[in-house]
Formats: C-alpha cells, structure tokens, sequence
C-alpha cells in the first residue's frame, strides 16, 4: 500500500473509527500521520523477535502484550473515546493493568512501549510520540535501531524520562518494568538474514 492522502485538520477518535479499515493512522494532539506502507522486512523481523521473547516471559504472568496494528488511546482525562486526540498503534505495548483493555484495545498508558524504528517514522517516534509517551506516563519506553543495531531507553522518574540509556544490541538488556527479563540480542544477521560468524 502507497502513502495515504493527507487528513488535514484536527481529528478525534470519533473520526478515526469512522475512517476505512484497511487504512492505518495515528493521532497525535489531534494530527493524523498515516502508516503506510507497511515496514521493511528487517523492521518486521525484530518485532516478531522482540514478542517473542517477551511474550514467552509473560506466560501465566498478569501483563499483556500486543503488537501493530493494536489501537492506544491516551485521554487528558476523563473525556469520552470519541473525544480522545491522541491514538497511536506502538509495534509492541506490554500492559498490565487489565482494567485499561477493552475490545478497542487499551484506554491509557501502556508500562512499556517498543517502537522499532524505520526510515519513514523515526523522527517522529523519536520526538512526538517520546514526548506523548512521556506526557501520559508510559513507564518505560525502547527505540529499537534494526539497522544501526542501536537501543534507546528511557524511564519514567518523577513524571518525566531522564537522560536516555543508549547501547548497542549486544549482549543481554534487563527490562526495568518487568523483573526477571532480559532480552538477548544475538548475533547481527548478515545481509541474507542469517547471522554472521563470529
């Protein structure tokens, strides 16, 4: 799929139910930005990766995890869903208070949020949806790098994210908001997508 005509103005989620399904949009502060076309296959690759590390972790643990396309509403406060300007469809979203999931998906701030970046969102995953996430409390946040083999961290600390932890995809990382998980990067695939010898 091509990029999608601009929406110009400002929207809701009461428009953004009402938009074709086979259409992907986020809104953030009431902007819509499209999400077509779909990812790269290195980008697709990692987040099947990534949930599958994490998911096996959370077997019989309370948290959640769901992947793109799953609909984040984040309200400023208690307006109604058809009022909430900011909805956003992270690559992988970990929640583990049930009471924010309905059958739309979650109503407030995930624990932790991964965007895996790609040429076409990274400035934008890396500066407004960073603030967003900060703004309503996500309280750990991961940019992946795929291609620069790069992960960026930040942690919610008195209500706001303190300097990013920046570190290469090597080794293990502990994931603050859930003991006991460390994500193991492995090897750095080769151009054909088989991991290079060491």
């Amino acid at each position: 799929m091509t990029a999608l005509a601009p929406k110009i103005g400002r929207f809701t989620y009461g428009d953004y139910r009402r938009w074709p399904e086979d259409e992907r949009w986020e809104l953030i502060d009431g902007e819509a930005y499209d999400m077509c076309p779909a990812p790269v296959r290195a980008h697709q690759q990692m987040v099947v990766e990534l949930t599958r590390q994490v998911g096996n972790f959370l077997v019989d643990k309370p948290c959640e995890l769901y992947s793109a396309p799953f609909d984040v509403r984040l309200p400023q406060g208690d307006e109604a869903d058809d009022d909430v300007d900011d909805v956003v469809q992270p690559d992988i979203a970990v929640i583990c208070d049930r009471a924010k999931l309905d059958d739309a998906g979650c109503r407030g701030a995930p624990d932790w949020v991964i965007e895996v970046l790609s040429k076409r969102t990274a400035v934008k995953d890396q500066t407004l949806k960073r603030d967003l996430y900060e703004r309503h409390g996500v309280r750990e946040y991961w940019l992946v790098h795929p291609t620069d083999r790069v992960l960026t961290i930040y942690r919610l600390l008195d209500g706001a994210y303190g300097k990013p932890d920046v570190q290469g995809l090597t080794g293990a990382t502990p994931v603050g908001v859930l003991d006991g998980l460390d994500i193991q990067w492995g090897e750095e695939p080769d151009a054909d997508g088989t991991a290079a010898e060491g």
